[in-house]
């Protein structure tokens, strides 16, 4: 399969030169609403939630996002006058947890408009630490990870609690879904506009949620290595196993032992290939790969930009993501 990372945005003008000078909208002390060019100044934090801003708000929304193209959302660093800005935003979009810079300037802004898209679905813990197994088939409870001591609390991303919530189309309609009704609320002269566009995109989202539980339905192997544990969910939802090779850090270097493990892994389950990233480091994903005889390809966690150019957005990345992983588990 051919690699492709683009994932472009309506709004990388906008990052591009930010800085957040883009933001423009009415100061916090102002009334919540439009601002002076009738859209809504939305901020969002990385790429999954600017698909969102931008899918549902549609012409009533101005959005620029705090990553800018080709960073690593979880390296993000941002200036004081980015921080600054930050309080003269209509609305705001993250996610706790993903990107810790984010979460203290947002704490900072007192933005009233501030949607955390953790608490509009459930969390769960997944292969947080180095050597964690997610084995769909076998994916455990809210309660059960609470009686074992690995769920700390709901929300919380403390223990290895799992952000990586977007790559669920399921749990990604769940947050949609809560994105539209918090539009409502922040620009209720649009409501009607901001509810069609949610169905829509949910309407999306399933069909998408289709076609991976066809497509990964009859497979050879339900097995798949990856460098960075962002696929948890996605596991989980489909009745795949995930064998990561690090953690949730994309940046994380495995042990000695989490790679022999890995070894017998692969040889046990079948497993063709070994799956990286762009954003992060492939070498110890080639390096496996080499020393085991696999293929090595990309499955894009979507968590940044990594090409400006028009072509694709979340749903055909996706798309590309499930015929990867069909060619890996040898889908029939």
């Amino acid at each position: 399969m051919n690699v492709r990372r683009l994932i472009p945005a309506t709004a990388v003008a906008g990052a591009a030169a930010l800085g957040l000078t883009a933001l423009s909208a009415c100061s916090s002390s102002d009334a919540a609403g439009p601002g002076s060019d009738g859209k809504l100044d939305v901020v969002a934090s990385f790429y999954p939630m600017q698909f969102l801003a931008e899918e549902i708000g549609g012409s009533h929304v101005s959005v620029t996002t705090l990553t800018k193209p080709g960073v690593e959302p979880h390296d993000l660093e941002l200036s004081p006058r980015q921080t600054g800005s930050l309080s003269d935003a209509d609305y705001i979009l993250f996610l706790k947890g993903v990107q810790p810079a984010v979460d203290d300037a947002v704490d900072q802004a007192g933005v009233e408009h501030t949607v955390d898209a953790a608490e509009l679905t459930t969390l769960e813990s997944h292969g947080a630490e180095v050597g964690g197994h997610d084995h769909g088939e076998e994916g455990h409870s809210e309660e059960e990870h609470a009686e074992e001591g690995h769920f700390e609390e709901e929300h919380s991303h403390e223990g290895g609690t799992d952000p990586h919530i977007w790559l669920d189309p399921v749990k990604y309609a769940e947050v949609a879904e809560g994105v539209g009704k918090s539009l409502e609320k922040a620009d209720p002269d649009h409501a009607a506009d901001y509810r069609a566009n949610t169905e829509a995109l949910v309407g999306k989202l399933n069909t998408l949620d289709s076609a991976y539980e066809a497509g990964l339905k009859d497979t050879a192997t339900k097995t798949f290595i990856t460098t960075h544990s962002a696929f948890g969910y996605l596991a989980e939802r489909y009745g795949l196993t995930q064998e990561g090779i690090a953690g949730l850090d994309p940046e994380a270097e495995p042990s000695p032992a989490r790679i022999s493990e890995i070894h017998g892994v692969a040889e046990e389950s079948g497993a063709t290939t070994v799956f990286f990233e762009t954003l992060a480091s492939d070498r110890t994903a080639k390096t496996l790969a080499k020393d085991l005889g696999l293929e090595t390809d990309v499955l894009d966690p979507l968590e940044g930009i990594t090409d400006t150019s028009e072509g694709a957005d979340y749903l055909e990345v996706m798309e590309s993501n499930l015929a990867a992983l069909q060619k890996a588990l040898g889908a029939k």
